[in-house]
C-alpha cells in the first residue's frame, strides 16, 4: 500500500478497527463494519462517515511513513493498539513505533500475507541448512508507483539472511505488479528458488485484519506477524 485507502471498521458494538479499504472489493468479514474513516483511491477522494478515534479497540496505519508521528500521538492519547504495515520508515520513525510500543501494544510488519510470512520461516529455515555454502539473492518487483525500494519484505529477507552473510537486493518497479518476492540460493551445481507472488491486496487487507483481531486486550510490546500466526523461528 502507498498513500492507499482507509477505512475504520468495527466488530459488533463492543470492538471496532481500523482497516485499508483498496479500489478492489473489501474483504469481507462477519465480524466487522464500518464505523468511520477516510477513503482515497487513486484520483479520487471518497467520504465515509468519520471517527475521532475515540470508538474503536485497533488502529490500522496503511498510509505513509510521514503520518507515523500523528498516528503514534493519537494511539497514545486514546490508549489504541496499533496495527502498523506502512513500510519506508526513517530509523528515527522506528524508534518512535518501538517506544510507543512499550506503552501499547503494535502489531509492525512489512507485510500482513500469510504466504509472505512462510516465506520469511522457509527463509531462515533454508538459510540454516545451507550455511555459506550457497550464495542467497532476493528480488522483488512491484508496481512502479511504488515508492520505496527496496521493499520492506525484502529488507526482512536481508535481516534474516544477514545471519549468515550479505545479501544483495535487486528492486524492480514495473507495470500493475502487486508484489512478488524471490529468495534465490545458488550454490554448487545447483540452486534453489523461494517465490511468493500477490495477486490481489485483498491478501494484506485479509492480514491486517486478523492482526487487528489478535492484539485486543494483549499487554504493550511490539509484535510480529509472525507472532500473530504462532510461527516461531527454529532453535
Amino acid at each position: 500500500f502507498d498513500d492507499e485507502d482507509l477505512l475504520m471498521v468495527g466488530k459488533d458494538r463492543g470492538q471496532r478497527h481500523l482497516v485499508v479499504r483498496l479500489e478492489i472489493p473489501a474483504v469481507h468479514d462477519g465480524d466487522v463494519q464500518a464505523v468511520g474513516g477516510e477513503c482515497v483511491g487513486r484520483g479520487e477522494r471518497r467520504e465515509h462517515h468519520r471517527t475521532d478515534g475515540e470508538d474503536c479497540d485497533v488502529a490500522i496505519d496503511f498510509s505513509n511513513s510521514s503520518a507515523i508521528d500523528e498516528i503514534c500521538r493519537t494511539a497514545l492519547q486514546h490508549g489504541k493498539a496499533l496495527v502498523i504495515g506502512t513500510t519506508g520508515h526513517s530509523p528515527e520513525q522506528r524508534q518512535l513505533i518501538e517506544e510507543t510500543a512499550g506503552k501499547l501494544p503494535i502489531v509492525f510488519a512489512p507485510n500482513f500475507s500469510v504466504g509472505v510470512n512462510a516465506l520469511f520461516a522457509l527463509t531462515r529455515q533454508v538459510a540454516e541448512i545451507f550455511g555459506s555454502e550457497f550464495a542467497p539473492k532476493i528480488t522483488e518487483t512491484h508496481h512502479k508507483m511504488k515508492k520505496d525500494a527496496p521493499s520492506g519484505t525484502a529488507k526482512t529477507l536481508r535481516e534474516i539472511l544477514k545471519e549468515t552473510q550479505e545479501v544483495p537486493i535487486e528492486s524492480i518497479r514495473e507495470g500493475d505488479v502487486v508484489g512478488e518476492h524471490t529468495v534465490t540460493f545458488a550454490g554448487p551445481d545447483e540452486r534453489l528458488e523461494l517465490t511468493h507472488r500477490a495477486g490481489s491486496r485483498e491478501i494484506f487487507a485479509r492480514g491486517a485484519l486478523r492482526a487487528a483481531q489478535w492484539i485486543v486486550g494483549k499487554p504493550a510490546r511490539l509484535y510480529s506477524m509472525q507472532d500473530v500466526l504462532g510461527i516461531t523461528p527454529a532453535k
